[in-house]
């Protein structure tokens, strides 16, 4: 079997349904194929609490997200912003606002309106659509090769672009089974390791089964200097949560490094310690110290346990001491989620493979977005806003690679 398509784009995630809606808007031909049986399962999944689209604090603050792959996703996020990103999902009759945290969602807090609507808009611009196609690499000619329920098929098209994500949620088709393909055409790509993913903690029995679940929130939480403030979640096997997630990555190096590191819990971030260890110092009376610390210092029962669990016993009598450990209850960190379990992942191919359009050097007219790059970002909007970022570049970069009669590229 064979089919024929200016475009192929291979992946229905948002990366690729975002390049196939600016590709067909420029008069081309685009087939888009999806190992799964429908477009855009994993960003179904990802606003199930909420689809959080961008955020809205300062460009400054926003590309350092990036950390060191900020030089190269700056430029692409320039030339498509949170604004841009807004004016878009607006264009699509979904309404946006921003909450308290900064961060941006639809007005309809879902994703399926917003999805729903998007795939109108392809079929009006005449994207077609092919599932169940798992992409198995390239053949000698250079055509794209996919498994299917009816046999193998070869797919032919003038350029291509690969959107098949990382390796977290494989269930939902992103399970990294192009990074051997990738590698034995030559093409380098940093290993794929988890992002935004959950701590191990060796938890006591009693906190385990007592606190599975509970929020530890209007926390902050410190690691190697660098403070979050946000809400965590116990977890059988340790901590996940928002303030985690913006911490994970250097949590995740220093215990690839080192085996383990600490991180400490403020449980009170919004009053000073000199405050706390006035209030600490009331009269008991006959009060326990988990009344006593709730009364005076406002603490949650989740809070007094992790106290518990950092000193191992006992509770300090001392006034000073104990006001210490509620600003700063040290967890010895000893290992983290894999990737299956994790949010997103790290690594990807490597930007030095790719021309400022994201097109593989290697591989003339074969261009890469979304995860598959060498990027990392915590959770609150900028995962989507640089693969949407990345999807419109390469768009644009197969846009003028086809416009190019000689078969090159602007930025080749």
């Amino acid at each position: 079997m064979r089919q024929t398509t200016d475009v192929l784009i291979i992946g229905a995630g948002p990366a690729g349904l975002m390049a196939a809606e600016i590709i067909a808007e420029a008069g081309r031909s685009v087939l888009v194929v999806d190992a799964m049986p429908s477009a855009g399962r994993k960003f179904l999944l990802a606003g199930r609490g909420g689809l959080n689209l961008t955020h809205s604090e300062g460009v400054d603050d926003f590309l350092a997200r990036y950390r060191e792959a900020q030089p190269h996703i700056t430029p692409l996020i320039e030339a498509f912003s949170p604004l841009d990103l807004i004016d878009w999902c607006e264009g699509l009759g979904q309404p946006t606002f921003t909450g308290t945290s900064g961060r941006v969602f639809p007005k309809s807090f879902k994703t399926s309106p917003l999805l729903r609507a998007w795939l109108q808009r392809l079929n009006g611009l005449g994207v077609r659509f092919a599932f169940r196609h798992r992409w198995t690499g390239w053949n000698s000619q250079g055509q794209a090769m996919f498994s299917t329920p009816g046999g193998e098929q070869v797919i032919e098209s003038r350029a291509s672009l690969l959107t098949l994500g990382g390796a977290s949620w494989p269930r939902m088709g992103s399970d990294g089974g192009w990074v051997g393909i990738f590698e034995r055409e030559g093409v380098k790509v940093t290993p794929l390791k988890p992002s935004n993913m959950g701590l191990n903690i060796a938890w006591s029995d009693i906190l385990r089964n007592r606190f599975a679940g509970e929020p530890i929130k209007r926390a902050a939480l410190t690691h190697d200097g660098v403070t979050i403030r946000g809400e965590a979640i116990v977890s059988e096997r340790g901590l996940e949560g928002g303030a985690v997630y913006a911490l994970s990555a250097p949590i995740r190096d220093a215990v690839m490094a080192h085996g383990s590191t600490t991180i400490t819990i403020d449980l009170r971030p919004d009053l000073p310690l000199a405050l706390i260890e006035e209030k600490l110092r009331q009269p008991r009376a006959k009060a326990s110290a988990s009344t006593f610390l709730h009364r005076a210092a406002g603490l949650a029962p989740i809070g007094i346990a992790l106290m518990r669990e950092a000193c191992g016993g006992p509770l300090p009598v001392d006034a000073k001491a104990l006001a210490a450990l509620v600003k700063a209850v040290p967890l010895t960190v000893r290992g983290i989620e894999g990737v299956e379990r994790a949010i997103s992942t790290a690594g990807g191919v490597a930007f030095d493979q790719l021309t400022p359009h994201l097109m593989i050097r290697a591989k003339p007219g074969v261009f890469v977005a979304g995860e598959m790059l060498d990027w990392e970002a915590p959770t609150g909007g900028y995962l989507l806003q640089a693969g949407f970022a990345t999807a419109v570049a390469a768009a644009h970069g197969i846009i003028g690679f086809l416009g190019h009669d000689d078969g090159s590229s602007p930025d080749q």
